[in-house]
């Protein structure tokens, strides 16, 4: 895999159950970015701060089957989709300590700090998880409140509730405001 900015992104528009997800991957079939199509702007936007030089073209995602595969059912899917993402040093522990949380799994942001070594921060831990530019593949969206509670998903708490019961996780019902 290059260490190189990538050149060209590939934006796939894929029909889930939960809306239209934009994923981009680069030339390698890596995935860049995912979100939302009601967050399209604010990614397109993090896109041309992180990937200046590179050109976007839409098309297929050789991801796209994997994605498909997820959003059908087989909630471990995407365990293997290779991802890359532009962050902070800590931002990257995190995002990696993300994809330790398996399918149908959660944890709260305390545990999630605790499993960087990192006990006492827990508000820069929600911070990081929160700017992960490649969600579901990094799966932010299994880190809920210490009381069970769904809290804060960039994509919408209903879509994080739709995705943790997809994969068969427990949490409380209640959406947290």
């Amino acid at each position: 895999m290059r260490n190189a900015q990538p050149e060209t992104l590939t934006l796939d528009r894929l029909p889930t159950p939960v809306g239209t997800a934009l994923v981009v991957t680069d030339e390698d079939g890596v995935l860049r970015a995912f979100n939302w199509t009601d967050y399209e702007p604010r990614m397109l936007a993090w896109i041309g701060r992180h990937y200046p030089k590179a050109r976007l073209a839409e098309g297929r995602s050789p991801l796209r089957p994997a994605f498909e595969a997820y959003f059908a059912g087989d909630a471990r899917a995407l365990d293997r989709a290779p991802w890359k993402a532009s962050g902070t040093a800590f931002q990257l522990k995190v995002w990696e300590a993300l994809c330790t949380i398996p399918a149908g799994e959660t944890l709260s942001y305390r545990g999630l700090a605790e499993r960087i070594g990192r006990p006492s921060a827990v508000r820069a831990v929600g911070l990081a998880n929160g700017a992960n530019p490649v969600a579901v593949v990094v799966p932010c969206h299994r880190v809920i409140g210490t009381n069970g509670s769904l809290t804060g998903y960039g994509g919408g708490l209903p879509r994080k509730k739709w995705l943790l019961s997809h994969e068969g996780a427990s949490f409380r019902e209640q959406l947290a405001a």
